[in-house]
């Protein structure tokens, strides 16, 4: 399914935030986030299931990745609608008539719990190519807050990312500017985990690890050694194995890699010498994050 221009979905002014509070991150924080983590994970059985067909899931996650972006929602509620929907399609172990509608109403409670102007009813029903009913859409809403006993507020890999940042004790990371490019590619790769199955089953806080420290490689350019201190600390936050972390980020390195050369291969109107050129220009391992734009 293609999404169509939402025209609904022009949204108000930006909503003011509150500032950075550092009292409220750290260890203690990272801490709680690690022991709720294990509350929202999916079963191993449907983990299993997804992972020997992977297409249909990965659709419907590219799907709402589009209707965030179109809708300019904000970053938290692409990765919580994919956690709503696993762990909806976990404790069901099968597709609704409308898969579509189901994704929607993921959106829609997502995007309720986590922004003060969320998107309508009537927009999601327009990006579905009105596959589905307004009527249709708030009973899905009512299934999937039944289905998963009103606890939808679930820890994903965005919400670990601000407080590994805070935590690495870099001086390059001491500018502003740095540390908010960082957070905003860190986003990116952790979105790109969300819609990859082969993710599906490792915890939040390993996706925002790896993510991070994807992220800090492709800035800097730097590789294995010099990354090594940061990879060890980030370990070390989320409490896994240095190995497990660098094998997760060179997965990470790896999907990246396949979601560009697929879209080199969608966009195949350009010219062989242009296409060879930014070949040559885009470095293999690390990936320059500068260069993606999903």
């Amino acid at each position: 399914m293609s999404i169509i221009v939402l025209t609904g979905c022009v949204r108000g002014p930006a909503q003011l935030r509150a500032p950075w509070d550092p009292t409220v991150s750290g260890h203690r924080v990272i801490q709680r986030l690690l022991h709720m983590e294990e509350r929202y994970m999916p079963s191993v059985l449907y983990i299993t299931l997804i992972q020997r067909e992977p297409e249909r899931r990965e659709e419907l996650a590219k799907w709402a990745m589009e209707v965030c972006s179109e809708c300019s929602c904000d970053e938290a509620v692409f990765p919580l609608s994919v956690s709503l929907l696993d762990r909806f399609l976990s404790a069901s172990l099968s597709l609704p008539v409308s898969p579509y509608c189901l994704a929607s109403g993921c959106i829609l409670i997502a995007s309720k719990l986590t922004e003060c102007e969320n998107v309508t009813a009537d927009t999601l029903c327009a990006a579905a190519d009105y596959s589905f009913q307004l009527s249709n859409l708030r009973e899905m809403e009512r299934v999937i807050l039944a289905a998963l006993r009103w606890d939808t507020a679930a820890v994903t890999a965005q919400d670990f990312l601000p407080h590994l940042l805070s935590s690495l004790e870099e001086d390059r990371l001491s500018e502003e500017g740095v540390r908010s490019t960082l957070r905003r590619h860190s986003d990116t790769l952790a979105a790109l985990c969300s819609c990859d199955s082969r993710f599906l089953g490792a915890p939040p806080s390993l996706v925002a690890a790896a993510s991070l420290n994807c992220a800090l490689r492709g800035l800097s350019g730097s590789g294995p050694p010099q990354r090594a201190p940061t990879t060890l600390k980030l370990a070390e936050l989320c409490q896994t194995d240095p190995a497990v972390l660098q094998c997760y980020s060179e997965m990470i390195e790896l999907a990246l890699r396949q979601r560009l050369s697929t879209g080199l291969q969608q966009h195949g109107s350009l010219e062989k010498g242009e296409e060879v050129e930014g070949e040559d220009e885009r470095p293999g391992t690390p990936t320059d994050m500068r260069d993606v734009d999903f």
